[in-house]
């Protein structure tokens, strides 16, 4: 594993709408966390509360389990990919179409301040500013947070998204 010259904060969206061998996608979410508190390199310094979302696009699939975990690691931007997109396979998940159920989806929201367009990995995450899923449960974990690209406040981005259907699971 490669690790980054310093620690850097990153938030990890974290979702799924499929069951796992009989479990809820509520309960593969709270183990997933325990799974990244384990990852070497990775420190998990907060977790979003729990929400409900209806898929997008709108596909008739069950709604989604979201939320966002703040942590800081040493590990580098593709060394956290790869290490997440194992926990995703360990945890059941299949790739086949593009937004297609599933039983975990974890995806890069931001990796510090950096900013990049490469084919694998676009940080940060190229929809977040977009869904509500990602914005509401961000805001659980770093209300101050400032889109790296454009520059937009937390609170702006979410009064764009305030039609999403969302709610928060009552724990």
């Amino acid at each position: 594993m490669k690790f980054w010259k310093g620690a850097e904060m990153v938030l990890i969206a974290v979702g799924a709408n499929l069951p796992l061998g009989g479990q809820a996608a509520l309960e593969t979410c709270r183990k997933v966390v325990e799974t990244l508190r384990a990852l070497p390199g990775l420190h998990v310094v907060a977790v979003s509360h729990w929400y409900e979302s209806a898929p997008v696009p709108p596909s008739g699939q069950p709604p989604y389990v979201n939320g966002v975990v703040r942590a800081t690691t040493t590990l580098t931007p593709d060394a956290l990919l790869a290490a997440l997109q194992q926990i995703e396979l360990d945890f059941g998940r299949e790739r086949s179409v593009r937004n297609a159920a599933r039983t975990l989806d974890l995806d890069i929201i931001a990796f510090g301040g950096l900013c990049q367009d490469v084919s694998h990995l676009i940080l940060p995450h190229p929809r977040a500013h977009e869904r509500a899923f990602v914005l509401l449960p961000l805001r659980d974990v770093m209300p101050e947070w400032v889109h790296p690209a454009t520059g937009q406040m937390l609170e702006a981005l979410l009064e764009r998204v305030c039609g999403q259907e969302i709610r928060q699971i009552q724990e």
